[in-house]
C-alpha cells in the first residue's frame, strides 16, 4: 500500500506530527559528529529541515518547526548529557531551540513556495548560511552553553576543511555546509532555479578546492617530544595520583621536553600539602622534564574551587598557573544558582561552583613555550587562537570525560583539537584521564596514536612544530562578522522597503 503525497501532507498537517518530524529531521546533523563521524552527511544533513520549514504553511508555524528542529539538534548532540543532567537537558534543549526559530521563519520566506523564483534563491544562498552563523555565534556564548556542536565542526577530518579553518575558522566551513544544504533545497523544490542552484554548488566546490590548494600553510620549526600520562578509570583521587606518578616514572630515558597529566589530576592544594609538591618535583628530576598537572581542590586560603594548570620543575612550582576561565554550565557552576539550583536534585549538577580564571597564560619550560586550555575550552575557537597569538608554539588542552566513557562524548573532545590545531597553525595535545587522549600537527593531522578510553598508559609523541600566522591568527572571526553586516543590510533593506511601501488609499 503506497502513501500519495496529499496523505503525506495531511499527517504532517497535525501539529503533535510535524513537531516530531522537525525535532527528527533537526537531530539528524547529529551523525555527521563523532562517535558516527559520518562528515558527508553534514552537506544534506539539512535538507529534511529546511523543506518541512519550507513547507510551513504560516510564518509562526515555520518559526515553530525551525524552533522545535533547533531542539531535536541540541538534543542530540548534547544526548550524552542525559545521565548528568537527567530531564533538565530538555528543557535546556527547548531553550536555545529558540534561537533557529527566526531561521525557520527565514527559510520559508526566502525559499517557501509562495517567494520563490530566481530573485529569491540569490538571497537565499547567501542569507540562510549567514543567519544559521548568527545562531552558532550566539549559542557560543559562554553562559548559553558554549560552541560545541558547531556544523563545521563536524568536518575536522576532511583536509580541505581543515584549510579552510585556518582562513576563517571553524565559521568558514559552517557557512560552507549550510550553503551547500540551501543549494540542494533550491534543486530539489524551487522550479526554475536549478541554474543558481547548481552555480552555488559549483563555487562553494571551487572555492574549497582553491583554499586547499593556494592557501598559505605552516612552516616547520623543528619538534618537541611530548609524554601524555593517561591514568584510566581510578577510584579515588589518591588512587589516581598515586598511579600517574607510577606511569610517569615509567618515562625514565624517554627524554621527554614535557609531560602532560589531564584535568584534575590532583585532587589537593599543592600549597597546602608541599609532601606531595615535593613528590613531583622529585618525580621532574627522574624524568628530566617538567610536568604539567591540574589541581582541582579546595584552596587552603579559603577561595573555593578552581581547575588550575599548573607547571611542576625540579625545583618545585615554577612559573604561572592558570586557572579554567570558560567553565561548564552545570556541570562546573549553576548559571542563576538561586533560581536554578533546582537541578541539582534531578542530576549531577555542580554541588559547589569552581572559581573562574581572569586571564590567559603561556607558559615556558625553557625549552618549549605552549599555551594551557583546560577541557571544554578547547571548543572556544579564540581561546587557542589568542594564545597563538601570544607566542605559543604548542597548545596543551588538559581534560577528563571520565563521566561520559561508554558514549560519543571523548571522540567528539578529541576531534576539537584536530580543528583547533589546523586554525593556528599550533600543533596541540590533548590529554585527559580516561581517554581518549590525541596529538594533532599544525595542519590538523594526527601524530602517533590515540589512546583510548579506558587504557592506562603513557605515549611519547614527536610533535612537529610549526611557524608562521595564520590567516585566522591575523584576521580572527572575521567570517561571523561580515555575516551579522549582511544579515543586518538585508534587514534594514526590508524595513526601508516596508516604511516606503504606498499606503492604499480609499476610495
Amino acid at each position: 500500500m503506497t502513501v500519495t503525497a496529499q496523505e503525506q501532507q495531511s499527517r504532517l498537517a497535525s501539529p503533535w506530527t510535524r513537531g516530531a518530524a522537525a525535532a527528527v529531521a533537526g537531530a539528524l546533523p547529529a551523525l555527521a559528529f563523532p562517535a558516527p563521524s559520518l562528515w558527508w552527511l553534514a552537506y544534506v544533513a539539512l535538507v529534511p529541515w529546511m523543506l518541512l520549514a519550507r513547507s510551513a504553511g504560516s510564518p509562526r508555524r515555520a518559526a515553530l518547526d525551525g524552533w522545535l528542529g533547533g531542539a531535536g539538534f541540541m538534543l542530540a548532540v548534547h544526548h550524552w548529557l542525559i545521565p548528568s543532567l537527567n530531564v533538565f537537558i530538555v528543557v535546556l534543549a527547548l531553550l536555545l531551540g529558540a534561537l533557529w526559530a527566526p531561521w525557520g521563519w527565514l527559510v520559508r520566506r526566502l525559499l517557501g513556495a509562495g517567494a520563490v523564483g530566481p530573485a529569491r534563491v540569490g538571497p537565499a544562498l547567501v542569507l540562510l548560511p549567514c543567519g544559521w552563523l548568527m545562531v552558532e555565534l550566539v549559542r557560543s556564548w559562554q553562559y548559553l552553553g558554549g560552541p560545541w556542536g558547531l556544523l563545521g565542526a563536524s568536518q575536522w577530518q576532511v583536509a580541505p576543511a581543515l584549510r579552510l579553518v585556518s582562513v576563517g575558522g571553524v565559521w568558514l566551513v559552517s557557512l560552507l555546509v549550510v550553503l551547500v544544504n540551501t543549494a540542494v533545497v533550491a534543486l530539489i523544490a524551487v522550479p526554475g532555479v536549478r541554474r543558481p542552484a547548481a552555480g552555488a554548488l559549483l563555487a562553494a566546490a571551487v572555492l574549497t578546492a582553491t583554499a586547499w590548494l593556494w592557501t598559505p600553510r605552516p612552516q616547520a620549526a623543528g619538534s618537541t617530544r611530548i609524554a601524555v600520562v593517561q591514568p584510566g578509570v581510578v577510584a579515588t583521587p589518591a588512587a589516581r595520583l598515586d598511579r600517574e606518578m607510577r606511569l610517569t616514572g615509567q618515562l625514565a630515558g624517554s627524554h621527554p621536553d614535557l609531560v602532560v597529566w589531564g584535568e584534575s589530576s590532583i585532587g589537593v592544594d599543592l600549597a597546602a600539602r608541599p609532601d606531595v609538591a615535593g613528590r613531583l618535583a622529585a618525580l621532574s628530576r627522574q624524568v628530566g622534564a617538567d610536568l604539567l598537572v591540574n589541581v582541582d581542590a579546595p584552596r587552603a586560603d579559603g577561595t573555593g574551587i578552581s581547575k588550575t594548570a599548573v607547571l611542576i620543575g625540579p625545583g618545585g612550582v615554577t612559573g604561572q598557573s592558570y586557572d579554567k576561565m570558560r567553565l561548564v554550565p552545570f556541570g562546573e557552576y549553576i548559571p542563576l544558582r538561586s533560581v536554578l539550583g533546582w537541578a541539582t536534585s534531578v542530576g549531577k549538577a555542580a554541588g559547589e561552583d569552581r572559581q573562574r580564571g581572569t586571564r590567559q597564560v603561556v607558559m615556558d619550560t625553557g625549552r618549549l613555550r605552549f599555551g594551557p586550555l583546560v577541557c571544554f575550552e578547547t571548543a572556544f575557537p579564540d581561546m587557542s587562537r589568542h594564545l597563538a597569538g601570544d607566542g605559543a608554539q604548542l597548545l596543551v588542552a588538559q581534560s577528563s570525560t571520565s563521566s561520559f566513557q561508554h558514549s560519543w562524548a571523548p571522540a567528539q573532545h578529541a576531534s576539537l583539537a584536530a580543528l583547533r590545531a589546523a586554525e593556528d597553525w599550533r600543533p596541540m595535545v590533548h590529554a585527559t584521564l580516561t581517554g581518549i587522549s590525541a596529538v594533532y600537527d599544525a595542519d590538523g593531522r594526527r601524530v602517533g596514536r590515540r589512546i583510548g578510553t579506558g587504557s592506562s598508559t603513557t605515549a611519547v609523541y614527536e610533535v612537529p612544530l610549526a611557524s608562521g600566522r595564520s590567516l585566522y591568527v591575523r584576521f580572527g572571526d572575521w567570517v561571523p562578522h561580515v555575516a551579522l553586516l549582511l544579515v543586518l543590510a538585508a534587514a534594514a533593506y526590508e524595513l526601508t522597503r516596508l516604511v516606503r511601501r504606498p499606503v492604499p488609499v480609499p476610495r
